[in-house]
């Protein structure tokens, strides 16, 4: 059984650049999420064109790694044409998470800094990497992992959609065992950097369904948050029992 949810905010910003979508085609299942960046409010634009390819190439091909690659080429080109299309929009650009949950599989993929974190048995597996100057910085051996969310370079980025490339700068991978309790977060920066791992867990193991887990997550994030100028933040919650 698949069970999931979604949540997107402004923050304490006017404008929400981030943009979360899902698409389910008999037992398959699309997760994506975005965070746009680029000024004159064209984040938002960025964000949208990433999550709504995303859908229409699940919608047309299933789940797969394969269609995770067009999946991301196909919003590369979306986003690069609307930069020429609109001259305001030349510097958008957006992160991307995706997640695929197919009959065969489970297929992931993401660019930027907004995260997929894995669950097992209600316990945090693993999650992606970011690709961004502090990740580096932690592979380097130059600062510790939990330095990331407070670092004064944590939003630049390394890669993202909306750059010109001659390879592929996204990473995907492939999980094929669904097995135990499962569960997945697609999120943002402006949620994570709020909340820590073990407070995503502690709510995991205190919710009952994937909208109390986003609840509880995020009464924290606006905790946290107080005072701030908090950035958009999303999430997206995935339970496979």
């Amino acid at each position: 059984m698949i069970l999931y949810d979604l949540l997107s905010n402004a923050g304490g910003r006017e404008n929400n650049e981030d943009s979360v979508g899902m698409y389910q085609n008999e037992q398959e299942y699309c997760f994506v999420l975005a965070d746009g960046l680029g000024g004159h409010g064209k984040g938002e634009v960025a964000s949208r064109l990433a999550v709504e390819t995303c859908v229409n190439v699940f919608a047309r091909e299933g789940a797969g790694e394969e269609v995770l690659s067009q999946s991301f080429d196909q919003a590369q080109q979306a986003i690069l044409k609307g930069q020429k299309e609109d001259y305001h929009a030349q510097d958008m650009k957006t992160t991307l998470v995706l997640l695929h949950v197919g009959e065969e599989g489970i297929w992931w993929g993401h660019i930027g800094d907004s995260r997929l974190y894995y669950f097992k048995n209600k316990k945090l597996a693993e999650r992606t990497l970011d690709h961004s100057v502090p990740q580096m910085l932690v592979a380097a051996g130059q600062i510790k992992e939990k330095q990331i969310r407070n670092h004064p370079d944590r939003n630049r980025l390394l890669r993202v959609l909306g750059i010109d490339w001659d390879a592929p700068k996204y990473q995907i991978g492939e999980m094929t065992a669904r097995e135990g309790s499962q569960a997945f977060l697609l999120c943002s920066d402006g949620f994570w950097e709020l909340i820590d791992e073990k407070k995503m867990q502690h709510c995991l193991k205190k919710a009952k369904t994937p909208g109390q887990w986003l609840t509880l997550m995020e009464e924290i994030v606006n905790k946290n948050g107080q005072g701030k100028n908090m950035d958009n933040y999303s999430a997206v919650a995935v339970w496979l029992d």
